[in-house]
């Protein structure tokens, strides 16, 4: 998840100390935070609201996180992170069983559990966009997911590099990419070729989309577009 966009927290913590320095530090990031002080309480209020992420102790009245846990996996995949002052093997292979994302022992650095926050959230969020990734244009269709092409129907193999090159320019569409950008966001910053290298690639992949190279725009002086 873009790290830009605000998350929506659910603390769950019996200890209001606690809740309150977790809030301090996901409210500066520009978040909004909800709070429960026991695990009842939190799943109440995952059945009634969704949340991008749910930060829950171990040790609560009425409902310990681990059983919370549970109630919340029956009806929502939200990421939880799970905190707890123990730190027992079995603690953390339960709490791994039951679907939790984190277990992070108190106590904990706010920084660092925010860090994993937006770690967690960008790393989901970038497996449901590319779940649902598949482009299309006139006789060109591309599974991202699947690193598959079809021109007009029909699956075309092609190199890595091909594949690399192809899904970069697709993603960065309709916007003009130097020679230089290309061949930095695609071979690495230690590639060691030149510019030919990257024009052979071209070639090369224009000949593989056959009809469909139409997409694939040079433009003179300064690199290439793909228009679609």
């Amino acid at each position: 998840m873009d790290t830009e966009k605000k998350l929506r927290i659910l603390v769950v913590d019996d200890e209001t100390k606690i809740r309150g320095i977790i809030k301090k530090y996901a409210e500066f990031e520009g978040n909004e935070v909800e709070e429960a002080s026991d695990g009842m309480e939190a799943v109440l209020m995952c059945r009634k609201k969704e949340y991008d992420i749910v930060i829950m102790d171990i040790m609560m009245p009425e409902l310990d996180g681990f059983s919370a846990c549970r109630e919340i996996r029956k009806k929502s995949n939200v990421p939880i992170i799970m905190l707890s002052a123990r730190g027992e093997e079995y603690d953390k292979i339960h709490g791994f069983e039951l679907g939790i994302d984190d277990y992070v022992m108190k106590p904990f650095s706010p920084k660092e559990l925010m860090m994993r926050i937006n770690a967690i959230c960008n790393r989901i969020n970038k497996s449901k966009m590319e779940e649902k990734q598949v482009f299309n244009a006139e006789g060109l269709t591309i599974d991202f997911t699947a690193r598959i092409v079809y021109i007009e129907g029909e699956r075309v193999d092609m190199s890595p590099k091909e594949y690399e090159l192809l899904f970069y320019m697709v993603r960065n569409r309709n916007i003009a990419l130097t020679r230089e950008k290309l061949i930095s966001d695609v071979w690495g910053y230690d590639f060691y070729g030149d510019d030919r290298t990257l024009d052979t690639h071209i070639k090369l992949l224009r000949k593989s989309l056959g009809p469909c190279s139409k997409y694939i725009v040079t433009l003179r002086g300064v690199g290439y577009r793909f228009e679609g």
